[in-house]
């Protein structure tokens, strides 16, 4: 074989990129390991962004069961999904099969959304001309600074595998405390979090307007650990423990003061 490009004497050729089962298996592309530096997009948020890196399958699936193991007050198929910091939209693509009424993600950076929308086109083609796929939720991505999104009606999932620092997460919780309190606070709202990768968790333990209701380590399938040593093996930055640490937590409400309607005080 041979190559037009030339190399130091000495030096041996980049690996290529390890491509994820979960993109052999469904023609699409939500593989690699990109480091925030390289996911600038010139917005305010960008010091506090983290890497790219799609979910474990594997994690999310027994996340939302451990989710639906905590009783929730309405049944999967009324809730949305909302993935912030969607990526290249590989948790939108298995969340789409586990029942939930819509699968919304919200992406800042332009080039992992267009490749999103690139991955639900052939995704939603592909269950569409199978007639053993499984049903899916309609999908839905948002090129969009999270904290402008209006948080959809009816009961919804939060959806988040630590795709921020903490200054962005604490507005993002007040975000969307604030439009619930203005649909009249907890006795008309629904909503969850589950949080992979949980680093900021404690930002969610203080606050007084949700309560933790699972933390632990969830494991990865072996199909999956082996993806994920094959991904990180050509950096040193990032390791692999065959787990993430997750979090559940459910939005009990806080106390609202004054005259505006929902104003946190």
């Amino acid at each position: 074989m041979s190559t037009s490009r030339s190399r130091k004497r000495g030096t041996l050729p980049e690996p290529a990129p390890a491509i994820h089962p979960f993109d052999l298996a469904h023609g699409v592309e939500t593989s690699g390991l990109i480091p925030a530096r390289e996911l600038n997009t010139g917005h305010p948020h960008d010091a506090h962004i983290t890497a790219y890196y799609g979910v474990a399958p594997s994690i999310l699936r027994t996340l939302v069961e451990h989710w639906q193991a905590t009783n929730p007050p309405h049944p999967i198929h009324e809730y949305t999904l909302i993935d912030y910091g969607a990526g290249k939209g590989r948790a939108m693509l298995v969340a789409s099969e586990l029942g939930f009424r819509r699968v919304l993600g919200i992406e800042l950076n332009p080039d992992l959304a267009t490749i999103a929308a690139q991955n639900i086109r052939l995704w939603t083609k592909a269950h569409a001309s199978d007639p053993t796929a499984p049903a899916l939720a309609p999908l839905e991505l948002l090129q969009q600074d999270a904290l402008t999104v209006p948080l959809p009606e009816g009961p919804c999932v939060a959806f988040l595998f630590h795709p921020f620092e903490a200054p962005v997460l604490r507005k993002l919780l007040r975000h969307v405390e604030t439009q619930i309190g203005r649909r009249g606070g907890s006795a008309t709202a629904a909503l969850d979090v589950l949080y992979v990768n949980s680093e900021c968790r404690a930002v969610l333990e203080k606050s007084p307007a949700f309560e933790r209701l699972f933390l632990g380590p969830v494991a990865m399938s072996p199909e999956d650990h082996a993806a994920d040593l094959a991904a990180i093996a050509t950096q040193q930055e990032y390791g692999s423990t065959g787990d993430e640490e997750c979090a559940i937590y459910r939005y009990t409400g806080r106390v609202f003061h004054g005259d505006l309607p929902g104003r946190l005080r």
